[in-house]
């Protein structure tokens, strides 16, 4: 292991300290939850088609026993012009723990804004310094992604299109082959928000990891975000058992229609209430 890449196998489970980061906030542009008082579509669950006496004692659906688990941080919010700075691919295991995982520390090859190493914390002088070639940095995190795929193991992003997207236009930009139609991914922010819309409050990885009882230590690390990430969808499949208890193919379509609504309801909202122009992607995993 070499001084630019930082993780490895992982074996031991992160703890957690809450960590409320406010600077223009990442999560909150990246995120743009609607207001409460604007639920997204309805979450239509047809429970005469679910044999729910089969499964009243499963704690939690067969898709969250093994896990893939993916984050970036990044140059900023734009997935155009965003740089990746640091990364990290791995599996958790049913019960949440990290059972491998590699992590990644990039030179960007650009300036990284001080709003954006406030977040993050990684300098342009230490990316420079301890960072590998960005081209380098990207062809490794595609090659892991797709072992993951090839494994058969859905790959968990909070708030997916944008980790999926700026890694689409990485790829494009170093000349290399970007993932094809990347599944199966699931994506706490999406299934969050489709099964619990009227919940108050910030729907950021923090906050969302607070309110099903996940511990997130050191939020905005790429390591510790995509274990988080993980184990917010296991903890969402616990308390949505029966929702959720459909294959991971289906999820994943599922998650498309959910997001495409959401985006729809926050848009009418924005266009009525700030801004007649406003509009919102809904594209789910990538866009």
């Amino acid at each position: 292991m070499d001084g630019t890449r930082i993780g490895g196998t992982e074996a031991e489970t992160s703890h957690a300290r809450f960590v409320e980061v406010t600077l223009d906030g990442f999560d909150e542009l990246l995120l743009a939850a609607a207001p409460v008082a604007e639920p997204v579509a309805e979450l239509v669950i047809d429970l005469e088609t679910i044999d729910v006496e089969s499964i009243v004692n499963v704690e939690s659906p067969a898709w969250c026993e093994a896990l893939a688990v993916f984050d970036l941080e990044t140059t900023g919010i734009d997935i155009e012009t965003s740089r990746i700075v640091s990364a990290h691919v791995g599996v958790i295991n049913g019960s949440g723990h990290p059972v491998e995982g590699t992590s990644w520390l990039a030179d960007p090859g650009i300036e990284i804004p001080e709003g954006a190493v406030a977040v993050h914390g990684i300098s342009t002088e230490r990316a420079r310094a301890e960072g590998r070639p960005a081209d380098e940095v990207v062809a490794e995190i595609l090659a892991a992604l797709r072992d993951v795929f090839d494994r058969g193991l859905p790959l968990t992003i909070y708030n997916a299109p944008y980790d999926l997207s700026l890694l689409n236009r990485e790829a494009l930009r170093y000349g290399l082959e970007p993932l094809a139609t990347p599944s199966p991914v699931i994506d706490p922010l999406v299934i969050d928000k489709a099964l619990d819309r009227y919940r108050s409050g910030k729907r950021t990885l923090v906050a969302t990891s607070g309110q099903y009882g996940v511990l997130l230590e050191e939020a905005h690390d790429s390591r510790a975000d995509a274990i988080a990430a993980g184990r917010v969808a296991q903890a969402i499949g616990r308390r949505f058992p029966v929702e959720l208890s459909m294959d991971v193919e289906v999820l994943h379509h599922a998650q498309i229609g959910w997001c495409a609504h959401q985006a729809e309801s926050f848009q009418d909202y924005m266009r009525r209430e700030r801004d007649p122009l406003f509009s919102a992607d809904g594209c789910w995993p990538e866009r």
